[in-house]
Parts: C-alpha cells; structure tokens; sequence
C-alpha cells in the first residue's frame, strides 16, 4: 500500500509540473514583437512556415517557393554593382515645402535619422560586370520612397549624367507615388525626369527600369515605364490608382492578379520577369548587346 501511495504521489506530482509547461504553435497571422514574429515568416507564396533567417540568406527570396520579399536598397546596389565600384553622386539639396505642410520637415529629418540616407533615392555610377553604367536605386524604407523634389532632381541629374558621359543607366523602383506633401511640386517630377529622358534617347543610350514591390502613383506613371526595356521581379505590385479606387471609378470588377508583374507580362505593359539571383548577369547581358 505504501509503494502503491507513492507511485500514485509521484505521478500526481509529474503531472502537475507538467502542467507547468506550455506548447506555443506557430500561427498563420503573427503578432507584433512575439516569438514567431522574430524568428519565422509565414510565407504568403507558399503558405507555409518558413525560417527568417533562410530568407535572409537568399537575399530575401523564400527558398521554398521563391516568393520576393522587400529588399534594402543598400543591398540592393551591392547586389547590382560590382564589388567596390559604386561611387554615389554628392548633392547638396533642401526639401521644399511649399504647402507649409505640417510637420513635415521634422518627418524628414526623422527619416534622414533612422534610414542614415539623405533621400528616398540613391543615385551614382558603378560598373555591372565590368561594364559601366549609372545606377538609381529608390528606398521604400524613406517615406515609402516618395518621390518629391529632391528624388526628382537627384534622377534627373543621373539621367543627364548619363546622357553627357555616354553611358547606360538602370533605375531601380520602389514607391508609393508621388509625395503628397509636396503637392503640385512633387508631380511636376514626373514630367521632369520624363523629358530629361529624352536626352538619352537622342544619344541612342539603352535605359533599364527594374521594377521591385511596390511601384505605384506619379513613378509608375512617369520614368518607371518609360525604360527601352523593363525588367520586374516576380510578384511585384505595380500600379497607378490602387484596385478600390479603379473599380470605383469604372464600376468594374478587376480581374484577378490585377497589378502583379505576372498579369502586365502577359498583357504587354512588362519585357521581362526576372529572379533577383539573376538580375546582374540580366542587366550585363543586355547592356553588352548595346
């Protein structure tokens, strides 16, 4: 009787400790901060749970299904350029605002700050295996990589750049549009860097758009389009107006995939998709054709 009472105490006990100790499953829609948040993404190609770090160490592509996922411009222009070639171009310019728009100012200075960029572009010249070229890459980490006054001068200067020195330029594309603080000024970008591409155009000079998720609003309507030939990453959003407001204004349902790189590749508005592994040696074989 008394084994059996302590067989019986030992198990009560076990079982109460036991109880101590908690499962946390990983879920589909992760909150802010948690455990799963931190080490695991919830791949919306694949729907399935996938290890952040193994999509850190594909340059951000998930390696089960090769969905694209947002990638640092920083990266990006290493990705791109060739090792210790990128020479970034030095400018000296003050945003405007001509809106006296609220807080503005301090919005961008805060950017500045967290980003440690000037703007929500970064413009230089590099070589692309070895052969060189002026490179523009926009950052959505900047204000969603808005494009205002200083986004539109610092890819007009490239542009010109390019077109006075005989050399190819790729623009790289991420961005919400033109920004609302600026108002008129900043759409006046679009006609801006629209006509200095025209220089590059009498010169017979080959221009590359990349287009990476998302390219929306005045920059898909202005330079982003107009390349000789442009290039998307897979799944990339790329649009004017956002779906909501089309199909208001049509009273139309879209078809679906609307806005994806895939649905403008089979209806003509794209050239190309193409897997971030493989853009450099894209981008190199098609400006060597040139």
């Amino acid at each position: 009787m008394i084994k059996k009472f302590l067989s019986s105490a030992d198990s009560s006990t076990r079982r109460s400790k036991e109880n101590k100790y908690i499962t946390v499953p990983l879920n589909n829609k992760f909150k802010e901060n948690s455990v799963d948040d931190r080490f695991w993404i919830y791949c919306k190609g694949c729907n399935d749970h996938v290890f952040k770090k193994d999509i850190e160490d594909n340059l951000n592509i998930c390696p089960k299904c090769l969905t694209h996922y947002k990638f640092k411009a920083r990266d990006r222009i290493n990705l791109l350029a060739d090792k210790g070639s990128f020479q970034e171009f030095e400018f000296e310019l003050d945003i405007q605002d001509p809106l006296n728009f609220p807080n503005y100012p301090n919005k961008v200075n805060s950017y500045k700050e967290k980003t440690n960029e000037s703007e929500a572009v970064i413009c230089g010249v590099c070589n692309i295996n070895s052969i060189e070229s002026v490179l523009c890459v926009m950052n959505p980490d900047f204000m969603m990589g808005s494009m205002g006054s200083v986004v539109g001068d610092k890819i007009t200067y490239s542009i010109e750049y390019a077109a006075d020195n005989n050399l190819p330029i790729v623009i790289c594309t991420a961005s919400g549009g033109a920004r609302m603080q600026e108002g008129i000024v900043s759409l006046m970008q679009m006609a801006k860097t629209s006509q200095a591409l025209s220089r590059l155009e009498e010169k017979a000079l080959p221009y590359i758009t990349i287009l990476t998720d998302p390219t929306t609003g005045g920059v898909t309507a202005s330079f982003a389009m107009l390349g000789d030939i442009i290039i998307s990453e897979p799944n990339t959003l790329i649009g004017f107006a956002g779906p909501r407001v089309i199909e208001q204004t049509i009273n139309q349902k879209l078809p679906e995939g609307f806005q994806t790189s895939e649905f403008l590749l089979e209806h003509g508005f794209i050239d190309l998709i193409v897997n971030r592994v493989d853009m450099k040696d894209t981008i190199s074989n098609i400006l060597s054709l040139h």
